[in-house]
């Protein structure tokens, strides 16, 4: 457990309250019926490799980046410069909360994947730790780029980010970022997805940063969980870091769907 003071604004009656908070972030417990443990920090059994998607266009589909077991930790990288690709999870699932802790480089792009089928067409929750980039956004990758929301940018450091404009307001003071996120160390991120058309909330360090809800059926409702290294670029040297991953099977009742997806 680790204790961390920020500063976050909450907006009453059109009036900006600036608090300084003191929070103590603890994982949720892999333990018991809720919780299920995705990796074990020793092996990769529950997920496998898939080159099928468009970040794998440089080996010829033959190869889906570097994926690998170190030091408690799922680290990956392209295996070969512009050749990337996504690590997905055996099982499938429908409504369900994922979370994770992260320590990038960064550098490379990455992203949680909702629902991911084997080319990696899903609901991103973003983790482009790089500038320009964004954590926690949602972004239909391979679903025509819809949506794409987000509520802040990385410069050209991590310590320094750009509020954009978004139905959810940056929770956070930019100026207090570096003591909300620290860079180098592990931060925890979470995402949920029910219903289709999906609703999508997202966390970082246990505040909520994304709410969004589909307006219609573009993709099926159910789907692996998947991590990603872009292709494109050299990032063969450079590294992504995720541990502590486990989901919550939610079994909420489903939202009445008003189109039929276009497999």
């Amino acid at each position: 457990m680790r204790t961390n003071q920020f500063q976050i604004v909450i907006v009453v009656g059109g009036i900006s309250i600036l608090l300084v908070m003191s929070v103590c972030f603890a994982p949720p417990s892999p333990e018991g019926n809720d919780w299920e443990v995705l990796f074990d920090g020793k092996s990769l059994s529950a997920w496998h490799v898939s080159g099928k998607s468009g970040h794998s266009a440089t080996s010829g589909h033959r190869s889906g980046g570097r994926w690998v077991v170190e030091g408690g930790a799922i680290v990956g990288s392209q295996d070969i410069p512009g050749n990337g690709g996504i690590l997905i999870t055996n099982e499938q699932f429908d409504d369900f909360e994922v979370v994770l802790e992260m320590n990038n480089d960064f550098g490379p792009d990455s992203g949680l994947f909702l629902r991911s089928t084997e080319d990696g067409r899903c609901y991103q929750a973003m983790i482009d730790y790089h500038p320009g980039g964004n954590l926690m956004g949602i972004y239909g990758e391979g679903l025509g780029g819809k949506p794409h929301v987000r509520n802040f940018s990385f410069l050209g450091d991590p310590n320094m980010i750009r509020a954009t404009v978004a139905a959810v307001p940056l929770p956070v003071l930019t100026q207090a970022w570096p003591k909300f996120w620290r860079h180098g160390q592990w931060n925890e991120l979470r995402a949920r997805i029910i219903g289709n058309p999906p609703m999508i909330t997202t966390w970082i360090n246990g505040v909520k940063f994304m709410e969004w809800v589909e307006s219609e059926v573009r993709h099926p409702g159910k789907g692996g969980i998947a991590l990603q290294i872009h292709g494109g670029g050299d990032y063969t040297k450079q590294f992504v870091r995720y541990r502590n991953i486990r989901v919550k099977r939610l079994g909420l009742p489903k939202r009445a769907e008003k189109t039929k997806p276009d497999l």
